[in-house]
């Protein structure tokens, strides 16, 4: 039997420009997994997170009624942190685990800026809350970047009125 190679750029452009037949097609040849795209790819918005973890908008809104706007955005944070991390669970009783977290500096001239990412070394304290750990250093850029202004600045000050 001859071996036929294909490269997985030309693979995924063949999926995105073929028919459901096509597609299907595909995915029998070379496995479903050559075509799913990373949660970067992904994720743009907090509508995608909502899309991807199957919530309908407006039922999630319609929970956050009544709610002060840093409680919404832990919401959405718990959310984005829980679909970024893809089934991983920090388990908080290994050392050995990095868990890493989006990080600010506060007292910038927008009031909060994203400074870096950071991991929580082993000790007592605790500077952020452990749901919104991610797997990795580059889903806490990522999601720090992406959702600064929407989600993390409204969790971290209070609006004045």
């Amino acid at each position: 039997m001859e071996t036929l190679q294909i490269n997985k750029k030309d693979a995924i452009k063949a999926h995105d420009e073929a028919t459901a037949k096509g597609k299907s097609l595909l995915e029998n040849l070379l496995g479903k997994a050559v075509f799913l795209k990373s949660i970067k790819e992904r994720i743009k918005s907090f509508d995608d997170v909502l899309s991807e973890l199957n919530i309908v908008k407006s039922d999630f809104y319609l929970s956050c009624h009544g709610l002060e706007s840093d409680e919404v955005a832990y919401r959405k944070a718990k959310l984005v942190a829980k679909l970024f991390n893809e089934g991983w669970i920090p388990d908080w009783t290994n050392e050995d685990e990095y868990k890493y977290f989006a990080y600010f500096k506060m007292g910038s001239p927008s009031g909060v800026g994203f400074s870096y990412y950071f991991y929580v070394s082993w000790d007592t304290r605790s500077i952020v809350g452990s749901r919104l750990a991610f797997k990795s250093s580059d889903l806490a850029e990522y999601a720090g970047k992406l959702f600064e202004q929407e989600i993390y600045k409204p969790l971290m000050i209070t609006e004045s009125a």
